[in-house]
């Protein structure tokens, strides 16, 4: 899978405010572990940032890294989102992963992220 050090981040410009930033990569790529044959996802990535957001050039290269790498979409999606919570520890994320048609499905993945509670 990618490595998370591909990730970058920059200082959220207004970290009191809840906003929703979303970003969609309409050409993501992986590997069916079973065939080698490419699987072709949109990802979308929704999260409200907490002290930092992802910059979006190194967003591009993590997500190009998953190129050559063999995971089912399950693996992938929750991947990218263990991946992004770690390294941008947002209020909130959700990764939503629209794999491409394959022998008469199409398959939808969602994984969401929540910072641990303070008081465990």
């Amino acid at each position: 899978m990618a490595d998370k050090k591909l990730l970058a981040t920059f200082a959220n410009p207004a970290p009191r405010r809840a906003y929703v930033i979303e970003h969609t990569h309409h050409e993501f790529t992986s590997l069916c572990p079973l065939t080698g044959h490419p699987d072709f996802a949109t990802i979308t990535v929704r999260y409200v940032a907490d002290k930092k957001c992802v910059e979006l050039k190194s967003l591009k290269l993590y997500f190009h890294a998953y190129r050559n790498a063999g995971a089912f979409f399950e693996a992938v999606t929750n991947q990218i989102c263990d991946d992004l919570g770690a390294v941008l520890r947002p209020r909130s994320l959700t990764v939503i992963a629209d794999w491409k048609a394959r022998g008469g499905f199409t398959s939808r993945i969602t994984a969401e992220w929540r910072p641990a509670r303070r008081d465990q």
